[in-house]
């Protein structure tokens, strides 16, 4: 008994540390220190970060139509149930290089003083929005497919 249990269990290792590869990160030894900048325990999170997931994100939403910083930030939470959790740190830099490189652009609210600043697409950012579903659409795909065989593997 204890021989398949130990079996199961490598599997399980074995399904992890796949899961963990074919999602674009190594798995690393016990103990051996994260990468700096990598969130501890997050390798799923941060391979999307690296991928372009998080721009791809917010250039869908901008393409529904007009969407402020904190709109998109709260959006993206609810969407990935927490697992992509955005903070302003993170979104409000990413908005200003999306602008600089013309891919979106930023209307104030209130003109007359600093309110919400409502983003929409232009031109070249649909074309890179079309560019971006294409190169991430098969990432994800890794993803969801280590994630269904980790739930099947562990949870039968």
């Amino acid at each position: 008994m204890a021989r398949s249990e130990a079996s199961k269990g490598d599997r399980s290792r074995r399904a992890a540390q796949a899961a963990v590869e074919q999602a674009g990160g190594a798995a690393r030894p016990r103990g051996e220190p994260a990468p700096r900048g990598a969130r501890k325990g997050d390798p799923f999170t941060g391979e999307l970060r690296r991928r372009e997931v998080l721009p791809l994100l917010v250039m869908h939403l901008i393409a529904q139509g007009p969407s402020y910083g904190n709109q998109l930030m709260e959006r993206i939470a609810r969407m990935t149930e927490g697992v992509l959790s955005v903070n302003p740190n993170t979104m409000y830099p990413l908005l200003r290089r999306l602008e600089d490189e013309g891919l979106i652009e930023g209307q104030w609210e209130h003109p007359e003083r600093r309110s919400r600043r409502f983003y929409s697409l232009t031109g070249a950012g649909r074309t890179q929005y079309a560019e971006l579903l294409e190169e991430v659409r098969p990432f994800l795909d890794s993803v969801g497919r280590s994630i269904d065989e980790i739930v099947r593997e562990v949870y039968g």
